[in-house]
């Protein structure tokens, strides 16, 4: 099964990190955000990817070309970004005679659920997951059996609290490519942009039948806080826990589960939990928690937690030397 990946997004609600690299190359424990979506679908079997890509495409490409070369890769050019429905609809001829079905998924999402399983599934499957505040989100409405009968992009009165996660089954590529061509040729657009929601519909509406398939966990990584859970989630499967091996820090507590790329300096430091830092970074006299570092930074005399720092960034705290009489209080924040 072939798997087609939207990533021209410009990721405004990451900046600054996204000034100078896509979002979906953004790190998170110990790989990038589209590093863990190529090794979960490649794991379930998936071995054929197209690309489609826009802001910073060539970086993508090029960690692409570079991180998974054996990787049957086709890249598609989205410009002007008009929405996802836009994306796929440059990228149809790439995927509309696949007769075995196609996978879409967001390039900024991270999921929890059995690929292999939902691949299995007869039809159209829409992953989905039940959210506090649906106006937000794209929506599955269904009826008997559990089968869909709308789907609607962040209605004003939603009529259901199950969100569409960004993962789609589409059985029959040819029907999506067809819905997606009348969207586009009718200029037809919601909030603006030509929304993949409205080409399911059409789908819908022509006969097509779609179900659901309930994700365990959804990560949109768009957003800073997200990214954090994303990190901390990830680094604590237990898959990631047992190869977890580091070299003596001197006068360093590192407390599980912590993430370190390769010839890292550290000392006396805390380490963790739930943290990611990159290669070659540098942290001395730091307290760290919560976070993701990138790669060549540095870090000194810091207290950091629930933070985000790009690649070959500086960032020196304060140290103090206090003589503290009685009844006093000291306070920083």
């Amino acid at each position: 099964m072939k798997a087609v990946i939207p990533v021209a997004g410009i990721g405004s609600r990451l900046r600054p990190h996204t000034h100078t690299q896509p979002k979906s190359l953004v790190p998170v424990a110990g790989n990038t955000i589209l590093g863990h979506i190529i090794d979960r679908l490649s794991a379930a079997g998936v071995n054929e990817f197209v690309f489609i890509i826009g802001y910073l495409g060539e970086k993508i490409e090029n960690y692409i070309r570079r991180q998974y070369p054996e990787l049957r890769a086709t890249f598609v050019v989205q410009e002007p970004r008009e929405g996802i429905a836009h994306a796929l609809w440059l990228a149809r001829e790439q995927f509309r005679y696949d007769k075995e079905g196609i996978l879409i998924l967001l390039g900024d999402t991270i999921v929890d659920i059995d690929l292999p399983a939902m691949m299995a599934m007869p039809g159209n499957v829409l992953a989905i997951k039940e959210v506090k505040t649906p106006s937000l989100f794209g929506l599955v409405e269904t009826g008997t059996g559990g089968r869909v009968t709308k789907v609607v992009e962040k209605p004003r009165i939603p009529k259901s609290n199950y969100a569409m996660v960004g993962l789609y089954k589409i059985a029959n590529p040819d029907w999506l490519a067809s819905a997606l061509e009348r969207i586009i040729d009718q200029d037809q657009r919601t909030h603006g942009e030509f929304q993949l929601t409205d080409a399911l519909m059409l789908m819908i509406q022509d006969g097509a039948e779609m179900t659901t398939a309930s994700v365990d966990n959804w990560f949109d990584c768009g957003r800073k806080e997200s990214l954090l859970e994303a990190n901390a989630r990830l680094l604590n499967r237990p898959e990631f826990l047992k190869r977890r091996e580091f070299p003596e820090f001197p006068d360093t507590i590192i407390i599980p589960p912590v993430s370190i790329g390769k010839d890292c300096q550290i000392s006396g430091s805390i380490i963790g939990p739930n943290v990611a830092i990159g290669d070659r970074t540098i942290v001395k006299n730091t307290i760290l928690t919560d976070s993701i570092i990138g790669s060549y930074s540095e870090l000194r005399s810091a207290v950091m937690h629930d933070c985000i720092v790009g690649s070959d960034a500086l960032f020196r705290g304060t140290r103090h030397s206090l003589n503290i009489g009685d009844n006093t209080e000291i306070d920083y924040s």
